[in-house]
């Protein structure tokens, strides 16, 4: 089979250090034939360094091009909507980076134009595809055995490992006006959420669950299944920290989120029941094939035994694009859908909801 020729929409910090770099090394299954980004200096960047991408003036001239096959939107998120509406009214495959949208009301949107779309659209939700991910759904304790799962994200932003290991361009020739109209819009998106007179800190909070959040909801309802809703919700640092409550009924699951500037990157599920614990260990998906590892824990006469899956050196964005890839080839139905990101997103509402209840504004 020929190889799928892809067009990347948006050439920022994740394009540049992990899309195209994977694209490159699967070669055999992809090649990079167009690319658009407001900034100049990032498309002439990315043109130079693929040969065989072509810059578009405008997503919509790339969308609509018969040379591509599938189109990457890896733009800011209150562009997402927009950018896939054309393509699937363009009948592209679409690889869809997290979050889908900012709002549910953007995706029912979306939902509304599927049935007639006849191609691949994929979410980019990689931590569901990493080794130790894959590996955990085979050790955990069977549902009604859990007693309880936490999860955490304590971690310092991708600008902190990634100046120190790659040289991703961040452009300054992007125009104001340009910068000016996309933050009014991502911000009339958040606040049809958090409501119009939110506060700054509750502001944050959210975007803080749409951008890093979002990874660990998805990771925990691919897991564990849906909760039956969520318990409490409370925000700090000036929203920067999330802790969440869960309910599963006869379980609960929590979640932490801390954001910081230490430049640590320690995120975890953790799944127990009176007898085993089944523990998926990440690192900063910024720095490709650092390991995932698994650790599962049983009672055992002596004490606690511990087994080891790894270091998993897969990297979890090159399964993404390889799996992504199969739903392509076998016209098969990925996990990860607009349907799929509709739960998150609704999830994310009703944190906000409690956040509201917790006395916090």
């Amino acid at each position: 089979m020929a190889p799928i020729r892809v067009g990347l929409v948006g050439l920022g910090e994740v394009a540049q250090s992990i899309h195209l770099p994977v694209l490159s090394d699967q070669r055999e299954r992809w090649v990079v034939a167009g690319v658009y980004d407001v900034s100049p200096s990032l498309v002439a960047l990315c043109t130079s360094q693929h040969p065989t991408a072509k810059a578009f003036e405008t997503a919509e001239a790339l969308i609509n091009s018969p040379d591509i096959d599938a189109v990457f939107v890896l733009s800011s998120d209150d562009t997402h909507s927009r950018f896939v509406r054309a393509a699937i009214a363009a009948n592209k495959h679409i690889l869809l980076e997290k979050p889908a949208c900012l709002t549910v009301r953007e995706i029912d949107d979306l939902l509304v134009l599927m049935p007639g779309y006849e191609k691949t659209l994929f979410v980019g939700y990689m931590r569901r595809y990493a080794p130790a991910y894959l590996a955990a759904r085979d050790e955990l304790p069977a549902f009604a055995d859990i007693t309880h799962v936490r999860i955490f994200d304590l971690i310092s932003e991708g600008r902190h490992f990634l100046k120190k290991s790659q040289n991703v361009l961040y452009p300054r020739d992007i125009d104001p006006a340009l910068l000016a109209r996309g933050a009014k819009e991502r911000d009339a998106l958040i606040r049809e959420v958090v409501g119009a007179d939110a506060p700054a800190d509750l502001v944050r909070a959210y975007r803080g669950l749409t951008a890093l959040s979002s990874h660990h909801i998805s990771a925990m309802r691919g897991l564990i299944g849906e909760p039956a809703r969520v318990l409490a919700a409370h925000r700090t640092n000036g929203g920067a920290n999330t802790s969440i409550t869960f309910d599963y009924g006869h379980f609960a699951c929590l979640y932490d989120a801390v954001v910081d500037d230490l430049g640590l990157f320690d995120a975890m599920i953790e799944v127990r029941s009176n007898t085993r614990r089944v523990r998926i260990l990440y690192d900063t998906p910024y720095i490709r094939s650092l390991p995932t590892r698994l650790e599962v824990t049983d009672a055992g006469p002596l004490g606690p035994v511990t087994k080891t899956f790894g270091p998993l050196y897969g990297d979890a964005f090159s399964n993404e694009l390889e799996i992504f890839h199969r739903h392509i080839t076998e016209g098969t139905k990925p996990l990860t859908d607009l349907a799929d990101s509709r739960r998150d997103l609704a999830l994310m509402a009703e944190i906000i909801e409690r956040m509201k209840e917790s006395g916090q504004r």
